[in-house]
């Protein structure tokens, strides 16, 4: 038994005076996990633990679908993981709050949508790297909320929450994202 159970744990080390730049960057990106015909995945070992944060692979979306983009006020937004559940079947809760200056229309109607469908969201960290909260394994509960402001000096926006189970902390992602505007 104890060949099989070899530890994959590795050295995590920091080097003092590197910056770790909190926050995330200006635009999500969302699609309905209905869009998506193909996912990426984490590399296992051979008892199914994920060996890596990375996700590997691409996105496959289904014909004529790509991803749209929101964008955010980073002062006011947040990308978030903590632990859930018992051990052995721990998992990940990651969970975006993302604040969106606008409350019109279209914002109105992007919290309709988004309310009542299982999505998938890609956040930019400020060092460049492309997080995913959503997977193939669990629903992503959304919920939105508008605040119109209060008297001269209050502040208008659309509140989307996020909240997702996953096995590691959003997960990185490295591939293509087809959007509207081209490919990144």
């Amino acid at each position: 038994m104890a060949d099989s159970c070899i530890t994959i744990q590795k050295s995590l080390a920091w080097c003092q005076g590197t910056p770790e730049l909190p926050g995330v960057k200006r635009r999500i990106y969302y699609i309905a996990k209905s869009a998506i015909v193909g996912w990426p995945s984490l590399e296992r070992d051979s008892l199914g633990r994920p060996t890596s944060a990375t996700l590997k692979g691409e996105f496959a979306l289904a014909v004529d679908q790509k991803w749209k983009y929101i964008d955010i006020l980073p002062d006011k937004s947040q990308l978030t993981s903590e632990a859930q559940g018992e051990l052995p079947s721990q998992t990940q809760l990651n969970k975006l709050t993302a604040v969106h200056p606008g409350v019109g229309e279209e914002a109105s109607a992007a919290a309709a949508y988004i309310n009542n469908s299982d999505n998938v969201f890609l956040v930019e960290d400020m060092k460049g790297n492309i997080r995913v909260l959503g997977n193939d394994k669990w629903s992503t509960k959304s919920t939105v909320a508008q605040d119109l402001g209060q008297g001269a000096t209050g502040t208008a926006s659309t509140t989307i929450s996020v909240e997702v189970t996953d096995e590691v902390p959003a997960p990185f992602y490295t591939g293509t994202i087809e959007t509207e505007n081209g490919d990144i």
